[in-house]
C-alpha cells in the first residue's frame, strides 16, 4: 500500500526561508535589467491595487510536504489578482492559490543549463502563463506562452507584445528594452531620475517665466492704472476748465444783458430828452402868443434866448 504524503501540519518559518542563498544578480548588466523591468512594470500598474510585482522573491507554489518545500525565485514576477504590499516570500497557498502569470529570467554566466531547465519545468508545472528568458551576453530573447498547461515557444520575439502586460519587447539596439502600451520605453532608475530632474528644471523655468510674466503684467496694470488716473485728472481739469468757461460765458452774457439794458435806458433817456425838448419848442409859440417876452419864455422853459429865437 502506497502512503499518500501529507502537507506538514504546522509549518515553521524554517520550512519557507526568505532567501535561497544566491545573489540577486551576478553583474551590473543583469542587475540593471532586473531592476528596470521590475520597476517599469510596477510603475505601469501603480494605480491597480491588485497587481503584485516583485524581483528575486522566493515563490512557494504549494505547502511543504514531509518537511520539504519547493520554490523558485524568478528575477521578476507579476501576479494579477493579488494586492500590492511587502512580503517575505510569495506563498501561493496563502494567496488564493494564484500563481504568478508572468515571469522573467535574466541569464548570467553562473546559470547552468540544468538550472534553467529546472526553472522552466517549475514554471510550466505551476501555472506560469508567460515566461521570458533573456541572455544579455548574446542579446537573445526567448519567450513561451501557456497552452493546454504547457509552455509553448513564441516564434518571433522581436516586436512581441505581452498579452498580459501589453508591453512590447525590442532588442534591436543591442539590449532588451520594454515599451509600455503608450509607446514609452521603460527607463532605468538613473534615466528616470535624470528625466525627473530635467522636468523639475523645466517646471522651475516655467514657474520663473510665469512669475516674470506676472510681474510684467502687474507693472503693466500699474502703468495702466497710473494712465487712467492721469486721464481722470485731465478729465477733471478739462471739466473744471469747461465749468470756468461756462461761468465766464454766463458772466459775459450777464454783462451783455446789462449793457443792453443800459443802452435801452440811454435810448429811453434820449427819447425823453428829445420829447421834452420838443415839448419846450412846441410851447414857445403858445407862450409868446400869451404875450410873454422872449426872455420870459426862455426863462420859463429853461432855454437860452437863442434857442427861443431859433424856434420862433
Amino acid at each position: 500500500m502506497v502512503q499518500q504524503l501529507q502537507p506538514t501540519a504546522v509549518a515553521p518559518d524554517w520550512l519557507y526561508p526568505e532567501s535561497d542563498g544566491l545573489p540577486l544578480s551576478d553583474n551590473t548588466i543583469q542587475f540593471r535589467l532586473i531592476t528596470t523591468i521590475q520597476g517599469g512594470i510596477d510603475s505601469l500598474f501603480a494605480d491597480d491595487p491588485n497587481i503584485f510585482v516583485a524581483g528575486d522573491l522566493l515563490w512557494y507554489p504549494v505547502e511543504a510536504v514531509e518537511g520539504v518545500s519547493k520554490s523558485q525565485a524568478p528575477d521578476v514576477m507579476v501576479v494579477f489578482g493579488r494586492p500590492k504590499g511587502d512580503r517575505r516570500s510569495y506563498k501561493q497557498f496563502t494567496e488564493d492559490n494564484i500563481a504568478p502569470q508572468v515571469v522573467f529570467e535574466i541569464l548570467s554566466k553562473s546559470n547552468t543549463s540544468k538550472e534553467m531547465e529546472a526553472k522552466f519545468n517549475f514554471y510550466e508545472r505551476y501555472g506560469v502563463e508567460e515566461y521570458y528568458l533573456y541572455d544579455p551576453a548574446n542579446n537573445v530573447l526567448k519567450g513561451w506562452l501557456k497552452q493546454d498547461k504547457r509552455l509553448i515557444p513564441i516564434g518571433k520575439m522581436e516586436g512581441w507584445r505581452s498579452p498580459r502586460l501589453g508591453c512590447r519587447f525590442e532588442t534591436g539596439k543591442g539590449s532588451l528594452e520594454l515599451y509600455r502600451p503608450d509607446g514609452k520605453r521603460m527607463e532605468t532608475y538613473v534615466e528616470t531620475s535624470k528625466r525627473a530632474q530635467r522636468e523639475a528644471q523645466r517646471a522651475e523655468q516655467e514657474a520663473q517665466r510665469a512669475e516674470q510674466e506676472a510681474q510684467r503684467a502687474e507693472q503693466e496694470a500699474q502703468r495702466a492704472e497710473q494712465e487712467a488716473q492721469r486721464a481722470q485728472q485731465e478729465a477733471q481739469r478739462a471739466e473744471q476748465e469747461a465749468q470756468r468757461a461756462e461761468q465766464e460765458a454766463q458772466r459775459a452774457q450777464q454783462e451783455a444783458q446789462r449793457a443792453e439794458q443800459e443802452a435801452q435806458r440811454a435810448e429811453q433817456e434820449t427819447q425823453r430828452a428829445q420829447q421834452e425838448a420838443q415839448a419846450r419848442r412846441d410851447a414857445i409859440p403858445r407862450l409868446l402868443a400869451l404875450g410873454l417876452s422872449v426872455e420870459q419864455v426862455a426863462q420859463a422853459l429853461n432855454l437860452s434866448v437863442e434857442e427861443v429865437n431859433q424856434s420862433h
